[in-house]
């Protein structure tokens, strides 16, 4: 975990120096593992161009479509601790935007970010909630879906999503309980933010944004990241403001990647310019572990 976040960190370092910066205050690199950047394209950051570093950083893995394919591939070497409390991060993402759809009464935009978490997320940690004394949560899942699916608004639709709050909530305090640490939570805020960049990548296709799923599964897990660092940010603040306000500063500048819900035709930022955002924040970030 350390490792990756170093070598991470290292490109934080270069993007917001530049590529004029020396390669010796950086990092030295640890062993290359799924999810970190090669060891190609980290000789390329230490060269001259960034965003080429980072776009072949994201192509070497095989996409497998969907957080499934985030969750066996990317993440997979993530401790367990941290692996599930990323997957119910993501899986309150999908909530976030979904919600927020449901609101505009773009039902059907909706639906897919209400069927994505009984689809690609809970199978992988049906077997753990135990560990975290958290009760199964399939059956709410699939009401919720349901009930969007049927277009089923007011009390019809807070009743499902609460069915499935109740449960993320007793997830999350069930992580808490083994992980306390502020720094681990900043840590999954920080995972999530890795796998939107996964996702807006996806969503652009010849300088468009052709898959608004992908584009607001991406939107979804920038604002569940924030709001997971916000949520620890008394402490945070205590142990370095400075730190806090470069990655609200951060977010501030990679939210203006979504302007809404429904995206644009054309990208407001493109795949580099996203990564090379979630690299800055990742360096506030790095203080604040």
């Amino acid at each position: 975990m350390k490792s990756k976040t170093k070598i991470w960190l290292g490109v934080g370092a270069f993007a917001v120096a530049g590529t004029g910066g020396a390669a010796a205050e950086l990092p030295a690199p640890a062993a290359p593992r799924c999810g970190s950047i090669s060891a190609i394209a980290l000789t390329r950051v230490l060269s001259t161009d960034f965003s080429a570093a980072m776009k072949h950083q994201h192509a070497a893995p095989a996409k497998q479509g969907g957080e499934a394919g985030e969750a066996g591939a990317r993440h997979a070497d993530l401790p367990p601790d941290l692996d599930f409390a990323l997957k119910i991060a993501l899986i309150r993402g999908h909530l976030l935007v979904g919600d927020e759809l449901v609101q505009q009464g773009q039902w059907v935009a909706a639906l897919p970010h209400f069927l994505h978490p009984g689809e690609e997320l809970y199978g992988p940690i049906r077997a753990r909630l135990k560990d975290y004394d958290t009760p199964p949560f399939e059956s709410a899942l699939k009401a919720l879906a349901a009930t969007v699916k049927q277009k089923k608004g007011g009390e019809d639709y807070a009743k499902a999503l609460k069915g499935v709050l109740d449960a993320l909530d007793a997830a999350d305090a069930g992580v808490k309980a083994k992980q306390p640490s502020d720094g681990f939570a900043v840590e999954t805020a920080l995972e999530a933010l890795k796998t939107a960049t996964d996702e807006y990548e996806e969503a652009i296709v010849k300088g468009r944004i052709a898959k608004p799923v992908e584009y607001q599964d991406a939107r979804g897990f920038v604002w569940q990241a924030e709001k997971m660092v916000e949520a620890r940010a008394a402490a945070l603040e205590q142990k370095d403001a400075a730190a806090l306000k470069a990655v609200r500063d951060g977010f501030v500048e990679l939210k203006k990647t979504w302007p809404a819900a429904m995206p644009p035709k054309v990208p407001v930022k493109d795949h580099a310019a996203v990564l090379a955002d979630v690299a800055r924040i990742e360096l506030a970030i790095g203080k604040l572990m």
